[in-house]
């Protein structure tokens, strides 16, 4: 192979590759718009539910009883409102809950962290860093 080839084959490889590229970024571009429509139609269900049941007379049927997950969720929106403008780490948030440290625990609070950060009740002013959003 001579260098002649070697460069046609380099340059075909290449267009290739930016080809692929292209095609990727299309789909990045549609999964991000179609996240966005997502998340966008989650916070409009969560504000209907919410005005709702702040319209409807009292409830007859009994609530739900609470699950684990749902007083975990509760009790971090909790401190955050109770904190407003205090910027909190996972395993700063344990200490101040009084929550198990250990890696595993704090793992499963920064994965619901992550889920308030999605749904637009929290920000992040860093990484690793939960602020509630104002």
């Amino acid at each position: 192979m001579n260098v002649t080839e070697l460069l046609a084959d380099l340059r075909s490889q290449h267009e290739a590759a930016t080809a692929r590229a292209g095609e990727l970024q299309e789909q990045i571009d549609h999964l991000t718009a179609a996240l966005a429509e997502t998340e966008a139609r989650l916070t409009e269900l969560d504000i209907a539910r919410k005005v709702i049941a702040e319209a409807a007379p009292a409830a007859t049927e009994p609530d739900p009883p609470q699950t684990e997950t749902s007083t975990a969720y509760q009790a971090i929106v909790n401190a955050f409102n109770q904190h407003a403008g205090q910027v909190f780490r996972a395993r700063e948030l344990h200490e101040l809950l009084d929550l198990p440290t250990d890696e595993a625990s704090v793992n499963i609070t920064r994965s619901r962290l992550a889920r308030l950060l999605r749904q637009g009740f929290l920000t992040q002013p860093g990484r690793g860093r939960y602020q509630k959003r104002t």
